[in-house]
């Protein structure tokens, strides 16, 4: 899951066009000499535990790749689906009665757990080496075999319209840090409206890197939050975290919620697993 600047050097262009730097949206020049874009197949790409006591698997919800343009490395996170927390194996009363979500994301030889019940915890965010939690991860990770880059709002609209799932990359970056991100998700709210000719991307959850600081280690730097964007060159991100309830003026009192949007400059790829419908 971290790779270095002169691994991927020596692995020659011919590779990287099936590595995992390809696969995450970057251009690679393969055999034929064609550039070639590639994404994951988030319907079959799965992380998979290896613990005798639960060969859990998680589906993977998104991939955040993160940059390090300082280090050079590049390190990929894995958001993975979310769950009720659960009395595992039990034989009865299988959710627990004080209940919280449950969303897990690996990377870096780490877990970054987020358990958000309906109050503020301290146990909100845990890391923890992925060999403690449920063994040496297995990853079942699958690239989509035919792919389309949507450039125009009429091929947008035509693959949404087909049915096509849909996938899309948001790439950020903080020059003075050195380091970029690329966010890759299946996008499952599509708006389109016919009338102003414009797409809107509205999905998540995914694995919001803040690149305004380095953690040690660097998965800490993770949120989960959701992205919108309907042009090419911005994106906005609505971030989960404390919030407060407010009523009539009043603070109720505090829980965890998406707030407080904020908008950053990006490149935004739209991709389509398979091929548009023939005019």
């Amino acid at each position: 899951m971290i790779r270095t600047r002169r691994a991927f050097l020596r692995t020659g262009a011919a590779t990287l066009a099936g590595s995992c730097l390809a696969a995450r949206g970057t251009a690679a020049v393969s055999e034929r000499g064609e550039t070639e874009i590639k994404c994951l197949d988030y319907a079959r790409s799965f992380i998979c535990g290896t613990a005798a006591f639960n060969n859990v698997r998680f589906w993977v919800e998104s991939r955040t790749t993160i940059f390090d343009d300082n280090a050079g490395t590049v390190t990929d996170y894995y958001q993975c689906a979310s769950c009720k927390s659960e009395n595992t194996f039990g034989e009865k009363d299988l959710f627990l009665a004080d209940n919280y979500d449950f969303l897990p994301i690996l990377g870096g030889g780490f877990w970054l757990v987020f358990r958000r019940p309906a109050r503020i915890s301290d146990r909100y965010r845990t890391i923890r080496k992925a060999e403690e939690m449920w063994g040496e991860p297995r990853l079942l990770l699958r690239d989509a075999t035919e792919i389309t880059r949507l450039e125009t709002f009429e091929a947008i609209r035509d693959a949404t319209a087909a049915g096509l799932p849909l996938v899309t990359q948001t790439e950020i970056r903080n020059e003075p840090m050195g380091l970029r991100a690329v966010i890759e998700c299946p996008s499952k709210t599509m708006n389109i409206s016919l009338d102003k000719n414009m797409y809107q991307v509205d999905t998540g959850p995914v694995a919001y890197p803040d690149l305004d600081k380095t953690f040690d280690p660097q998965i800490a730097c993770l949120s989960v939050a959701f992205v919108a964007f309907n042009t090419p060159h911005f994106a906005d991100f609505i971030v989960e975290q404390p919030t407060s309830l407010v009523v009539d003026g009043t603070e109720k009192g505090e829980f965890y919620h998406f707030s407080a949007p904020f908008s950053l400059p990006a490149k935004n790829t739209l991709l389509a697993m398979g091929r548009l419908p023939s005019a």
